[in-house]
């Protein structure tokens, strides 16, 4: 662990239908980077490049690493094929193999819970591997429908609220804001 790693790990669990669980999670990766602690994000069901976000940590000298499980039409056909389930699985493999290894102090699993609720992941799989978190680990986990049982875990949980969102009079997505 890093030197300013806290002995207690907590888990962090950003949820909701409102916008800015990701935003959220990479916010806090950027404060824990910039104290020096090592970071790293794994996106499931996410294959995209030019996002605002992970071209900003790329341009860095933070210690933040992310990998991505995921196609780019996942989103858009919204069907579970075996080459997402096959994807999915190599990110929990990725998260066990990153914990086991003691390279980081903080862990954001961006997108779990919708990987979760899509059924590319099994809800136990995902709690037992939680359960091999080391005691000074960070975790935070994304995503819209978190499970019952990943908030009994969870140390914090913030729930994003719709209350009102550009697209539906028909903004499109702005660049900066949404991506």
């Amino acid at each position: 662990m890093g030197t300013n790693a806290h002995a207690n790990g907590l888990i962090l669990v950003f949820t909701g239908d409102g916008k800015g669980k990701t935003t959220a999670a990479m916010g806090l990766a950027l404060r824990a980077g910039g104290h020096q602690l090592r970071v790293l994000i794994l996106q499931f069901m996410k294959k995209t490049g030019r996002i605002g976000e992970i071209e900003a940590l790329a341009s860095t000298s933070l210690p933040i690493t992310v990998r991505q499980y995921g196609r780019r039409v996942f989103f858009r056909s919204r069907t579970c094929e075996a080459m997402d389930i096959h994807m999915a699985h190599e990110g929990l493999a990725a998260f066990r193999e990153a914990m086991a290894s003691g390279e980081y102090d903080l862990i954001v699993l961006d997108e779990i819970n919708m990987a979760v609720y899509f059924g590319l992941l099994q809800i136990d799989a995902v709690i037992q591997a939680i359960h091999e978190k080391p005691p000074g680990l960070h975790l935070v986990l994304t995503g819209r429908k978190a499970h019952d049982a990943l908030l009994a875990v969870a140390d914090l949980v913030t729930e994003m609220r719709d209350v009102k969102h550009p697209y539906r009079r028909g903004v499109p997505a702005q660049k900066g804001i949404e991506f």
